[in-house]
Parts: structure tokens; sequence; C-alpha cells
């Protein structure tokens, strides 16, 4: 098996877990989150990136205490730098900072986090102060995380339609060159089926 197979059964599967104290499944957030980014016509980056950005909650079989445990956004990154490059991986591995440097930057922000998220706030350091704000921007693909960060935080409404994670498919089959398409359909008719965003 692929390790983007391995990826794709993985959220197929665990991402109907709940997502923290979120109304939502982790898969219907990543789907929720890769939609919104389509929707703005991101580059075919974020898109991967939104769908993939909390994929670190899903191979620690943290569930439900995920926030607490913190981390997620380094944890996947083991699995995901092998298959894509900076342009994917940075902005997941910035999204925590980038909501951190937003309630620092934006006083209405903090307001539009829903509990949970407020919570894991402060478990992952609180605001950033003014100098950390400043270290935060000035690194490449802070603007994209923050972005991500956005999308990220509006993903959280049960029920909304949106495209299944087979829709995706072929977007990360162009975008990660390493992967030989005929193999990876068939490995992915031995894989568990894939749940829409209904």
């Amino acid at each position: 098996m692929s390790q983007l197979t391995e990826i794709i059964e993985i959220l197929s599967t665990r991402g109907h877990q709940q997502y923290g104290g979120e109304p939502v499944s982790q898969l219907e957030h990543a789907l929720q989150c890769a939609f919104l980014a389509e929707q703005a016509d991101a580059s075919q980056a974020m898109i991967i990136a939104c769908l993939l950005h909390d994929f670190g909650h899903l191979v620690d079989n943290l569930g439900e205490t995920n926030a607490e445990r913190g981390c997620h956004e380094h944890r996947c990154l083991k699995w995901l730098k092998p298959l894509f490059d900076e342009s994917v991986t940075e902005p997941i591995r910035l999204h925590v900072e980038a909501k951190r440097y937003l309630c620092h930057v934006d006083l209405n922000y903090f307001n539009t986090l829903s509990d949970a998220s407020k919570l894991s706030l402060k478990l992952q350091g609180g605001v950033f102060s003014e100098q950390e704000a400043l270290n935060f921007i000035h690194q490449p693909y802070a603007s994209e995380a923050i972005q991500l960060r956005r999308w990220d935080e509006q993903a959280k409404i049960p029920h909304l339609q949106t495209p299944s994670l087979e829709d995706y498919f072929s977007i990360l089959i162009e975008f990660n060159s390493t992967v030989q398409t005929i193999d990876f359909l068939k490995q992915l008719r031995h894989a568990n089926g894939c749940q829409s965003g209904d």
C-alpha cells in the first residue's frame, strides 16, 4: 500500500471520530475546509493543505483529547513531507501559530472562535506577543497559513453538503508525482470505502 493510499484510508476510517469538541467529525471538517479553499479558487496546494491540515490528530489515536496533547501540526509532517512540497506542508505546520497570530492582530478574530478552539488556544501557548507575531509573519508561507486558519475556523458546520473525499483524489494524484495513478486506484479498491461530507 502506498503512503498516499494509507493516508486516504486513515481519513476514510478514523476520520469519523468527532473533531474535538466541535459538532462535526474530523473528515467533515477536512472536507469543509478543502471545499472553502476550492470555492475561493485557491491553488491545488492550498486545497490539499486544507484537506490534510489536521491529519496529525488521526495518526496518534488522540481522539477527543487531542487539543490537550497538542503538536498535531508537526505529527503529520513525517507522513506528508515524502509526498508533498512546502507549499502544502508549511501552511499546515504553521496553522496553529496562525491562530495565535490572528488573535494578536485582529481583535474580532478571537470572538469568532468556537469554545473548543478557545480552549485549544490556551493549550497551544495563548495569544502571540508583539515579537512573536513579528517573527511569525516574516516566515515563508505565513500568509497561506493565515488563510488556511480562517477557513479552518469556518469549517465546522453540521450536515453541510460538500464534495466527497473521492472528489479530491484527482488533485492528490496530480500534485503528487511519486504516485502511479493505476497502482493508486488499484490499492484503493482494497481500502475501506470513503464517505461523503454529507
